[in-house]
């Protein structure tokens, strides 16, 4: 079931596309702010996001291009939508990335079947993506993990920290590497906070686990078996 983000102000339209949305099965989130959703988002990745470009505070746009140039987030699907008609306001939205633009007034059949198409679209894209490595299947786009074909919860920082090892192609990474791409600023996070999600990362991955080799005195590489 599809995760539908709605990201839109007016209460009403709000409402009539949450309603109809989840009567064609979708799961739907709604928010009514640019700030909102972009603090959920790092939570829970959507599948698609309807987006408007008229928001309180940050507005769609601005949203668009920020999830655009976060290398963990840029690939979800986003549908402008807005009472901007304007050819201009068109091109604008489509090159900062969004992947439809659908204006207001609008036709309810017609945007679900343009969500539809988008996810469509997105689903192939995302087939080119996901890494199979031995009994791994790992969809970065989502940050969704399979061993063995089962669906594993890895957090956010346990994601990072998985991909980080795997493509780091058996070079050994050091403590501070890890807190440095994992953690970003990383003023308050120790050596102990890594050596605890490599513990918890080991043991989410089973006898995958294994292949997360200790290098003592450095850190830790990806082996494969």
């Amino acid at each position: 079931m599809p995760l539908v983000y709605i990201v839109e102000d007016d209460e009403d339209i709000n409402e009539l596309l949450s309603y109809n949305l989840k009567k064609e099965g979708f799961k739907v989130k709604s928010y009514f702010s640019g700030k909102d959703v972009l603090e959920a988002i790092d939570k829970d990745i959507p599948d698609i996001i309807i987006l408007d470009i008229m928001l309180p505070d940050i507005d769609g746009l601005e949203v668009c291009k920020t999830l655009r140039s976060d290398k963990d987030k840029k690939n979800i699907p986003i549908i402008m939508l807005t009472a901007k008609s304007t050819e201009i306001d068109k091109i604008v939205g489509l090159e900062l990335g969004a992947d439809d633009y659908i204006t207001k007034p609008f036709s309810i059949k017609e945007l679900i079947a343009r969500i539809k198409a988008v996810l469509r679209r997105a689903k192939l894209k995302q087939k080119d993506n996901i890494k199979h490595i031995s009994g791994l299947e790992i969809n970065p786009n989502k940050f969704e993990i399979k061993v063995d074909g089962k669906k594993i919860n890895l957090t956010a920082k346990e994601f990072k920290l998985l991909m980080a090892l795997i493509n780091s192609e058996n070079k050994v990474l050091s403590r501070n590497y890890i807190l440095e791409t994992v953690w970003g600023n990383y003023t308050d996070v120790y050596d102990r906070t890594v050596d605890v999600h490599i513990k918890n990362l080991r043991t989410k991955l089973g006898k995958y686990g294994k292949n997360i080799k200790t290098v003592r005195g450095i850190g830790y590489m990806w082996e494969e078996s």
